[in-house]
């Protein structure tokens, strides 16, 4: 089953090499029927993210603040599987289609957040050229005005095949 039609919105709005992956990492997964849970979010939406757990019911789902998550930069997104029962993500991570994921992702540039140590994010996938964490030179350039292509440009990527 292709992207539904949120995915598809979702990925028009990250970096374009890195929807690219995307797209390729689905193809080498047609089992997988990968669905896009997340991609850019304004820093409101990340503050209001981090406060879940802290100043607002829930439990933590992230370490990062406004400003300090890839995907406030469209070069992340969260990738889930609705293999089980379509319509249903799957968050099983011990699951075949997870681990397939994570050893997929690499091979077509991506890097993935299972592997951090300190707070493992299973379903976050991002472009292998640009830091796992935004750095303090991309907050400058968008606080100083400089649009999205032009922090993107800080790190040059190898387009990719699909």
């Amino acid at each position: 089953m292709p992207f539904t039609n949120i995915s598809l919105a979702r990925l028009e709005t990250v970096h374009p090499e890195l929807k690219r992956r995307i797209f390729k990492l689905d193809s080498l997964m047609p089992e997988a029927n990968l669905q896009v849970a997340q991609a850019l979010r304004t820093w409101s939406e990340q503050d209001a993210l981090y406060a879940e757990g802290r100043t607002e019911p829930g439990k933590e789902v992230t370490k990062a603040r406004g400003g300090w998550s890839a995907h406030n930069f469209g070069y992340a997104v969260d990738l889930v599987p609705e293999e089980i029962e379509p319509g249903q993500a799957d968050w099983n991570l011990k699951h075949p289609v997870w681990q397939k994921m994570l050893q997929v992702a690499p091979t077509v540039g991506l890097a993935e957040g299972a592997q951090w140590r300190s707070f493992p994010d299973n379903p976050h996938f991002y472009l292998s050229e640009f830091p796992a964490d935004p750095t303090d030179e991309m907050r400058a350039a968008l606080a100083n005005g400089s649009g999205m292509n032009q922090v993107w440009d800080m790190f040059p990527v190898t387009t990719i095949a699909v």
